[in-house]
């Protein structure tokens, strides 16, 4: 995978209020983050940054992720990164992420069990939303 240096139009550095610049940061930072024996699917990471961009999350690994713990980001089946399934099980293996055995030598990730649910990085990710309804309940089914 070609790192951020290899394309050199992409600075990887945050703007001087020490924010990342754009969402190729922003992803690298969300995975970067996810603590070792834990996975997010390319989905999280997107819904973390309050995106629904899983293909695009998908997009920045594959160009730029070498440089973060890349195995950490997998597809919503549990499914390891495709062509790097016996790498990533290195690393799994290694970190202790609790895996689930198919036919064969297949493999997923038991997302139950690892599932991280990603860190609050950016000021729209904070912002807590105003309840509204009945008893401060937001969805018509808890009403």
């Amino acid at each position: 995978m070609p790192s951020i240096s290899d394309h050199p139009d992409s600075s990887g550095r945050p703007d001087s209020s020490g924010r990342p610049d754009s969402f190729v940061d922003r992803v690298l930072e969300v995975v970067d983050a996810i603590p070792p024996g834990r996975v997010m699917t390319y989905g999280d990471v997107a819904a973390t940054l309050g995106s629904r961009a899983a293909r695009m999350v998908g997009q920045v690994m594959a160009f730029y992720g070498s440089e973060v713990p890349w195995w950490r980001v997998v597809r919503a089946g549990g499914h390891p990164p495709v062509k790097h399934e016996h790498l990533a099980l290195e690393h799994y293996r290694a970190e202790g992420t609790p895996l689930l055995r198919g036919a064969g030598a297949a493999y997923r990730i038991d997302l139950r069990a690892a599932r991280h649910s990603g860190p609050v990085l950016f000021e729209e990710a904070e912002q807590e939303q105003e309840p509204s309804g009945e008893n401060g309940r937001n969805h018509p089914s808890d009403r």
